[in-house]
């Protein structure tokens, strides 16, 4: 695939959210902005015996936000937590398919910090510093 193809499946994920919503019985709930852009998130995530059995997300942002937002989320369910709470932005950057540019890397990975902060704080473990720098 050419980055036009890449573009286009980031784009289509942006017009037709497959996990846009909210997990009515969520036990892992997280809301993150972008200040510098007007990004905004919120997660919703329920976790049974370490595992993320549901997972979804609300907000509003540029395509680049919530389409990686909507891709990241597809390849959580069913994930350990501790798998969660490993993700780094490189594995953001394979999920995604696309190199966002230094400038718009807070946008991508907006949806990664708070899936992370939203684990840290159901396991009652402090945010590492990797979550920290996303």
């Amino acid at each position: 695939m050419d980055l036009d193809m890449y573009a286009e499946a980031m784009i289509y994920n942006y017009e037709h959210p497959q996990n846009k919503g909210v997990v009515d019985d969520a036990n892992a709930i997280m809301h993150e902005e972008n200040i510098s852009c007007g990004d905004k998130i919120t997660v919703y995530l329920k976790i049974e015996n370490g595992i993320v059995n549901d997972v979804k997300f609300d907000g509003k942002g540029c395509v680049i936000s919530m389409g990686a937002a909507d891709m990241l989320i597809s390849e959580l369910k069913g994930k350990k937590i501790s798998d969660v709470e490993k993700m780094s932005k490189e594995d953001l950057l394979r999920i995604i398919n696309i190199e966002p540019g230094p400038v718009r890397m807070h946008c991508a990975t907006l949806s990664l910090r708070a899936i992370k902060k939203a684990v840290f704080e159901y396991e009652k473990k402090p945010i590492d510093v990797a979550t920290k720098e996303l």
